[in-house]
C-alpha cells in the first residue's frame, strides 16, 4: 500500500515537490499523484494543506471532484465539528483540535477537516495546533493501518484529537481542584469569581469540540458504523469510549464550577454581611459618646451638672463604661 502526502509550505512527494503555496507546481503535482494512484490500485493519496488560500482549495477541489458545500465548510475555520461519512466511509469530517497553554491556563482551538474518498484522504488544517508529522509517520510505519486505505488517516487523526481532548480536560480539572481549595479557604474571594468564569469559558471550548461528536461516539462504542472495518472496530470503540469519558469530564467540571460560583458568591455575601455588622456595631458604640457629647455641648446656662466639680471625669467614665459594655455585648454575639 503506497502512501503519498503533502504537508506544509515546502513538501516532497517522492521525487516531486512544490515550493510555494498556490504556484503552478501544485496542480501538476496533484495530477501526477492522482495518475500514479490510479495506476496502483492498492494505493491511496493523502494530501495535507495548512490554511490554504481560496485558489488552492479550488485547485484541490477540482482535482478530486469535491462537493462545493463541503469545500466551503472545510475552508471555514469557525465551522462546527461534524462527521458526515456515508456507508462506504466517504465524505467530510471536521474535527476540532485542542491544546492547553500551561502559562496562561487557556485552551486554544484549531480545526482539521478530512475529506475521505475511495482512493484519497485530504486534510485541511486551520490554526497552529495539530501537526500531522507524527500521524503520517505512524501510518507510514504501520502496514496494518495502510491496508485500510483512507479510513486509516481518519482513524489516526481522530485518535490523536481525542487524546488531546482527554489531556486538556484533565488539565482543566486540575485547575478546578486548585481553585476549589482557594474558594473554600476564602482566599481572594473577589478574584475567585473571575477565575471561575475563565475556567467555565475554557470548559465551553472543550464542550464545543466534543458535543457534536457524541452521537458518533456512541455508534463507535457500539460498533454501529458500517464503514469501519472489522479489524479497526476495537480501535474505534476505544475512541468512542474516550470521547464519552471526555464528555463526562466536561459535564463534571461544569457542575463543579457552577457549584463553586454559587459558593464563592455566598461567601462574598457572607463576608459583606460580616463587614456590615462590624461597621454597625462600631457605629452603635460610637453613638453613645457622640450623644452625650452633643447634649453637654449645647452650652445652656441652666443645664444640670454643668458646674459640678467632678462632672467632666464622671461623664467620661460613664461614656467609657457604656462603650465597654456595648463592645462586650457585640463581641459575645459575634458581631465583632
Amino acid at each position: 500500500m503506497g502512501l503519498y502526502s503533502l504537508e506544509g509550505e515546502i513538501s516532497t512527494v517522492g521525487a516531486h515537490s512544490w515550493q510555494k503555496p498556490g504556484d503552478s507546481g501544485l496542480g501538476s503535482t496533484l495530477n501526477e499523484l492522482i495518475a500514479q494512484c490510479r495506476e496502483r490500485t492498492a494505493s491511496f493519496v493523502w494530501v495535507g494543506v495548512f490554511e490554504p488560500s481560496k485558489p488552492e482549495m479550488e485547485l484541490i477541489a477540482a482535482a478530486f471532484e469535491l462537493p462545493a458545500l463541503q469545500v466551503e465548510d472545510a475552508a471555514n475555520p469557525m465551522q462546527r465539528a461534524k462527521i458526515e461519512l456515508n456507508a462506504n466511509g466517504h465524505g467530510l469530517a471536521i474535527i476540532k483540535l485542542l491544546d492547553y497553554v500551561e502559562k496562561t491556563d487557556d485552551v486554544t482551538t484549531g480545526q482539521l477537516a478530512i475529506f475521505l474518498g475511495p482512493w484519497y484522504a485530504i486534510t485541511v488544517r486551520h490554526g497552529r495546533i495539530g501537526e500531522l508529522d507524527n500521524i503520517r509517520e505512524r501510518i507510514a510505519t504501520s502496514p496494518e493501518l495502510r491496508t485500510h486505505g483512507p479510513i486509516s488517516v481518519f482513524y489516526s487523526v481522530l485518535d490523536a484529537a481525542v487524546d488531546g481532548y482527554l489531556s486538556v480536560s484533565d488539565s482543566v480539572a486540575e485547575d478546578v481542584e486548585e481553585l476549589e481549595t482557594a474558594v473554600f479557604a476564602q482566599n481572594s474571594i473577589g478574584s475567585n469569581a473571575n477565575r471561575i468564569y475563565r475556567l467555565k469559558r475554557e470548559n465551553v471550548e472543550i464542550r464545543r469540540a466534543i458535543a457534536p461528536l457524541l452521537v458518533t461516539a456512541h455508534d463507535f462504542a457500539q460498533g454501529d458504523r458500517t464503514y469501519v472495518p472489522d479489524d479497526l472496530k476495537p480501535y474505534f470503540q476505544d475512541i468512542g469510549d474516550h470521547l464519552l469519558r471526555a464528555s463526562d469530564s466536561v459535564d463534571t467540571t461544569d457542575s463543579l464550577l457552577l457549584t463553586m460560583l454559587m459558593v464563592s458568591t455566598s461567601l462574598q455575601d457572607l463576608q459583606q454581611n460580616r463587614d456590615m455588622r462590624k461597621i454597625s456595631a462600631y457605629v452603635a458604640i460610637a453613638a453613645v459618646p457622640t450623644m452625650v457629647a452633643a447634649i453637654y455641648g449645647m452650652n445652656f446656662d441652666n443645664m444640670p451638672e454643668l458646674h459640678a466639680s467632678y462632672g467632666y471625669p464622671v461623664v467620661l467614665a460613664f461614656m467609657g463604661t457604656i462603650c465597654a459594655i456595648l463592645f462586650r455585648a457585640f463581641k459575645k454575639s459575634g458581631w465583632l
